[in-house]
């Protein structure tokens, strides 16, 4: 009778974690479940907090990083030991490069037998693993400390530049058992986890003066901004001093794509001329040329606009930093135009306008030329007539080619819509963004794949099918990684190192799960099913016959390829 009323009085650390969770706001899960999580997703289940369940523990590390991208708070991972936590580790150290805030949760065995190297079941010092690929990384050992290692970890994740975390959950933490009173009162949630940064008065003053003066003004948007949800200071900042602006591709939106003000058409015109541009939440990363080479003005001035310090002066001297979060700095400026009037000059902005017609004129006739097989453009001027009637979807992107095409070509409206291979500039990351956006966003999602892009994370097709999610993917199939067309150096039968196959038929295997396949090979064709799985809203696949000559080596990197002599 003892035994029975005490262990109603008890919990376990793997019940306790699920209460964590649910403490600090934890509503949805992705992962992979198997030994020793398992129950850890059942209960989280029945206690209200939506578990995502993927076929591969890379793209739910990269579903979480894109919900974590597009709410500003942790997206969770959970993984198995070992082998499913080194899967994920992927999606966290690209959290943590891109700045994406996300919690890798991972069971893990027995310390003492890992410790000796005894050879435990799936045995791995995952937190040492983990560390140089996370902003942080915790241990939990004890069941009352759970909550302590998630505040810890949420804060980490979401403070300063946020990035992922590995939090470590051992296989006897999860299964100890202590009195529920003493579990409730270890549950508490962070307090302003991911305080205002505010810059210095000075550094705000520096600014402002050196913009104030400039005769050929620009400003950069970078992801950070976008991350920022600063969306109308930025857009009152822009729009009031009239300089032009430059969105990086996952800062589209920010101000729509069509903004007069938009100098993406005449990108290579304002890097060479600028005189001073002004970086709001983007790197001087190989994504700018590290502001050097025969892109940049090598005599211009930067403000920079960044939460961490150990940014500036990366590449470039920068002559105004300002060092805080992007919504605190923009207000600060905004608030200081009165002091320091900005307004970029009629003869600057004439000049944008005239460089910027001749790239209109070019893009619109490449858009608009008639091609048998398709190539990128064809397709994606069919794929842009259906998406400017469904401006409030996510679109996902990623490839060489297909991502580069896609990014100059598909304009966005809003914010926060649009996510690709980012600063690492990996694939893989499609199907998970994909069910991330749609699950996080509640709204449709289309994924542009390239075949090879596509190949990565393709299985998650399942996912989307089983969960019945408005994601409808087009995978433009080219029959290679850049092109189909290359040769056998060789002259054997193998097929090239970039060859795939052009034949391939992809929209059959969603037709495995469930769910509407497609094969489209004219622009009408494409046209036709692209709106179909928009507006039926079930999972959609779109094998999109281009031409295996279409492409270029590496689509707009191919400087990055080492010069050699073959």
């Amino acid at each position: 009778m003892n035994a029975t009323a005490n262990t109603t009085n008890l919990t376990d650390g793997m019940r306790l974690t699920v209460e964590a969770l649910k403490k600090n706001g934890i509503d949805t899960i992705f992962g992979v479940v198997g030994i020793p999580v398992t129950d850890l997703a059942r209960y989280a289940q029945k206690e209200g907090i939506r578990y995502i369940g993927f076929r591969h523990e890379q793209s739910a590390g990269n579903a979480a990083a894109a919900s974590g991208f597009i709410t500003g708070r942790p997206g969770i991972l959970l993984t198995v030991s070992a082998p499913g936590f080194l899967n994920g580790l992927g999606a966290l150290a690209n959290a943590t490069v891109n700045g994406f805030p996300m919690i890798q949760i991972s069971g893990s065995s027995d310390r003492a037998i890992i410790d000796l190297e005894q050879g435990d079941y799936e045995g791995l010092d995952q937190l040492n693993i983990a560390r140089p690929f996370a902003k942080a990384a915790y241990r939990v050992n004890r069941p009352e400390d759970i909550c302590t290692g998630l505040v810890r970890a949420v804060r980490a994740a979401v403070s300063g530049r946020p990035g992922g975390v590995y939090l470590d959950l051992t296989t006897a933490m999860l299964a100890a058992e202590l009195d529920r009173d003493t579990a409730a009162a270890s549950l508490f949630s962070p307090v302003d986890p991911a305080p205002a940064v505010i810059p210095s008065a000075d550094a705000v003053e520096r600014a402002l003066k050196l913009l104030s003066a400039a005769e050929k003004p620009l400003v950069i948007l970078g992801k950070g901004a976008a991350y920022a949800q600063a969306d109308r200071e930025i857009r009152e900042f822009v729009e009031t001093t009239g300089v032009p602006s430059l969105p990086m591709s996952m800062a589209k939106g920010l101000l729509p794509d069509d903004h007069p003000q938009s100098a993406a058409a005449a990108r290579s015109f304002v890097l060479e001329n600028a005189d001073v541009v002004m970086l709001v939440g983007a790197r001087l990363n190989w994504l700018l040329t590290h502001g050097r080479g025969r892109h940049w003005n090598p005599h211009n001035k930067f403000i920079q606009l960044d939460i961490d310090p150990v940014e500036i002066d990366s590449n470039r001297p920068i002559a105004a930093p300002v060092v805080g979060d992007i919504a605190s700095s923009v207000r600060l400026l905004l608030n200081g135009l009165e002091r320091h009037p900005v307004r970029a000059p009629a003869d600057w902005l004439s000049a944008i306008d005239a460089a910027k017609r001749p790239n209109v004129a070019k893009m619109e006739e490449k858009l608009n030329t008639e091609a048998a097989p398709m190539n990128f453009f064809t397709a994606l001027n069919a794929v842009r007539k259906v998406l400017s009637a469904h401006r409030d979807i996510y679109l996902v992107n990623e490839g060489a080619n297909t991502l580069d095409d896609t990014r100059d070509v598909i304009n966005m409206y809003l914010p926060r819509r649009r996510l690709d291979c980012g600063t690492w500039g990996v694939m893989g990351i499609g199907m998970g963004f994909a069910v991330g956006a749609a699950v996080t966003g509640k709204k449709p999602v289309v994924a542009i794949e390239g075949d090879s892009a596509f190949g990565f994370s393709g299985m998650e097709i399942d996912t989307v099918c089983r969960y019945k999610l408005p994601v409808t993917i087009v995978v433009f199939n080219n029959g290679g990684i850049y092109r189909g067309d290359d040769p056998n150096l060789g002259g054997g039968s193998d097929p090239s190192p970039t060859a795939l196959s052009s034949s391939a038929r992809y929209d059959k295997l969603i037709e495995a799960f469930g769910g509407a396949a497609y094969n489209a090979a004219t622009p009408q064709e494409l046209e036709n099913a692209l709106s179909a799985g928009l507006e039926s809203g079930r999972p959609t696949l779109i094998n999109c016959v281009i031409d295996p000559a279409a492409g270029t080596e590496s689509g707009h990197i191919g400087s990055l390829n080492p010069k050699t002599l073959v």
